[in-house]
């Protein structure tokens, strides 16, 4: 398998589980919500990031695309999807700056 090739398919292969997530996070939490033990949690986690959203709004895409692109342990697009879950950032606004991060980190590993 060529280098080229290797690279497409780990950012595809890293691209389905964060719009999996993107997607289904939100809807997941909601039936989370259903019991208190959660939707307690669910409450303390979003009072506590949301109102740092001004400075989401400012930095966010950038943080969250280096985020994304630092090719470390507990970094990438799995956690990016679901801190973009937990600030509250719209799906179409994520996706791109998420697959970004990919192409990058994909970048700095092939190299």
């Amino acid at each position: 398998m060529s280098v080229f090739q290797a690279y497409i398919f780990a950012v595809l292969g890293n691209i389905v589980p964060a719009v999996f997530l993107l997607l289904y996070l939100k809807p997941f939490s909601e039936y989370l919500c259903q019991w208190s033990l959660f939707n307690k949690f669910f409450q303390w986690l979003f009072r506590r990031t949301r109102r740092h959203e001004e400075k989401y709004e400012k930095y966010g895409a950038v943080f969250l695309l280096f985020f994304v692109a630092i090719p470390l342990p507990l970094t990438g697009a799995w956690t990016g999807s679901v801190a973009a879950f937990v600030f509250g950032v719209r799906f179409w606004y994520a996706f791109p700056v998420i697959v970004g991060g990919i192409l990058i980190a994909g970048i700095l590993v092939t190299l």
